[in-house]
């Protein structure tokens, strides 16, 4: 990380996700704060956006020093707790700070007036606080108590409504983020059994390809993709995002799955990159493919609007599991990676969101009845749209320049890779392509009934909030075709990661 970032914005950073976990604790204590809390609640998320893009601005220009490591309380490792931040790290913090502030801005209109509304913005706030948390640590431990933070208020949120769906769907999810949970605990406990510290960095240097290391890896990313419903470890997703409400919905796609694949990934590069073999590849291909055609076959016949929006996660999380076998390949990849996941998380957030305002508007979701509301609300229909052609791939978007650049080093892999591996990559190559065209078949499917003929009724009135906010995201992720170049900039030369 450039050494002109400051530690005291780092120390900040670190202080805001501290304050987004103590307002909750305050407001529990004291009944009568949590009538302001949503109004405090979207002043955090606005302070976090700022703070993150200052901290962006910073280290953009150049990223040629090392990352920039704080020990809380003056106890570095392998004794404290360390914050660790870097470009991928700050690439994370920034989609946080996105989609947590578009996404106050949507549920204070969604909920407002509601009886949930004094319980949903403390739990909103430990979730966006939890995930701060969680790509700010530095060590396997402190990971573990920000993954439970952070599941836990996500089930909670889930929940929020109490009817039975939304009930079953929390249990569903919460049974698999205990699992999840216990996974990656028990692998940093056989880590710390192995070389008694528990830092990453630390780690990184000590670990090989051993008995050992592989059992911890299995299990810490075992859990890991349990939690980003990766294929076929996503029996939680479809009924999770049916009964959430939109914004908790948008919040699971957009940031929740972001920071499991985050957490992947900056495992996989700093302690497991030697445990990459063919074999390995392989089966992360054959998962990532299975994911991409299961999702969008799903997402092609479901009855509800929102779970053909969960479908699509899955789907498309299988590209995230496709890249695994292109970054064992390519391991200087991993940029294009983090890149197609960031415009990921904003469009699935839009759409999410999107699918959200329409079934308000409705008063349900049915597939076969929102002809009606689609053809009166073409403002919230062009969120859908753009959201979805940024993941169809579609040109000038950020989805068509991840995938472009993703098909690119794959084709490279594909060239550099052993004679027996060359025909396997050529099929993740082909596979990526596929994908395109069956997100395009689900997307069409979201979108098509409002260029039919027919009645137009806009259903009950919905705030200013809950149509634009998922405009600004979509819109986001659609302008990263033409501007993405400082986040690939400050990715591609970033420290401290590979």
């Amino acid at each position: 990380m450039s050494a002109t970032i400051p530690e005291s914005l780092v120390f900040a950073t670190g202080a805001l996700a501290a304050v987004s976990l103590g307002l909750p604790l305050l407001a529990s204590a004291w009944p009568w704060q949590a009538r302001r809390i949503g109004l405090l609640g979207l002043s955090l998320s606005i302070l976090g956006l700022l703070a993150t893009i200052g901290l962006f601005l910073d280290a953009a220009p150049g990223m040629d020093a090392p990352a920039v490591r704080v020990g809380l309380g003056g106890w570095e490792a392998p004794l404290g707790v360390t914050l660790h931040l870097d470009g991928l790290t700050l690439a994370m913090l920034l989609l946080n700070a996105l989609v947590a502030l578009a996404g106050s801005l949507y549920a204070r209109g969604y909920i407002r007036g509601s009886a949930e509304q004094r319980q949903f913005w403390p739990l909103w706030l430990w979730l966006w606080g939890g995930l701060n948390l969680l790509v700010l640590s530095g060590d396997a431990f402190n990971l573990y108590i920000t993954l439970e933070i952070a599941s836990l208020s996500a089930v909670a949120l889930v929940a929020l409504t109490g009817d039975t769906d939304a009930v079953t769907g929390a249990m569903r999810y919460l049974l698999i983020n205990l699992l999840g949970s216990l996974s990656f605990l028990l692998g940093a406990a056989l880590l710390y059994g192995e070389f008694g510290v528990l830092d990453l960095t630390l780690l990184g240097e000590l670990a090989g390809d051993g008995p050992t290391e592989r059992m911890a890896a299995a299990l810490m990313l075992g859990g890991l993709l349990m939690k980003a419903a990766v294929f076929p470890l996503h029996v939680w997703l479809a009924t999770a995002h049916a009964s959430a409400p939109a914004p908790v919905s948008g919040m699971l796609s957009g940031m929740v799955v972001a920071a499991m694949f985050y957490l992947i990934l900056r495992l996989w590069l700093l302690i497991f990159a030697p445990l990459g073999t063919p074999a390995l590849a392989v089966l992360l291909g054959l998962l990532g493919s299975a994911a991409l055609v299961w999702g969008s076959l799903q997402a092609l016949r479901a009855p509800r609007l929102k779970i053909v929006a969960a479908y699509s996660t899955v789907a498309q999380m299988g590209y995230i599991a496709l890249a695994f076998p292109i970054l064992i390949l390519q391991p200087a990849a991993w940029p294009v990676v983090v890149f197609f996941a960031f415009a990921h998380g904003l469009a699935k957030a839009a759409v999410l969101m999107g699918a959200g305002t329409l079934q308000k508007a409705a008063g349900h979701d049915r597939m076969n009845a929102l002809g009606p509301v689609l053809r009166a609300r073409g403002r919230t229909v062009f969120a859908l749209g753009l959201g979805g052609i940024s993941l169809m791939g579609l040109p000038l978007t950020g989805g068509f320049l991840a995938k472009y650049l993703l098909l690119e080093a794959g084709m490279q892999g594909a060239a550099d890779a052993p004679p027996a591996m060359q025909a396997w990559t050529s099929l993740w190559v082909v596979m990526v392509a596929l994908g395109s065209l069956l997100a395009t078949a689900y997307i069409l499917r979201m979108v098509a009934p409002a260029f039919a003929r027919g009645e137009r009724d806009p259903g009950v009135p919905v705030s200013a909030g809950m149509e634009w906010m998922p405009l600004a995201l979509a819109a986001g992720a659609a302008a990263m075709g033409l501007a993405g170049a400082p986040l690939m900039h400050l990715l591609e030369h970033t420290a401290g990661v590979s």
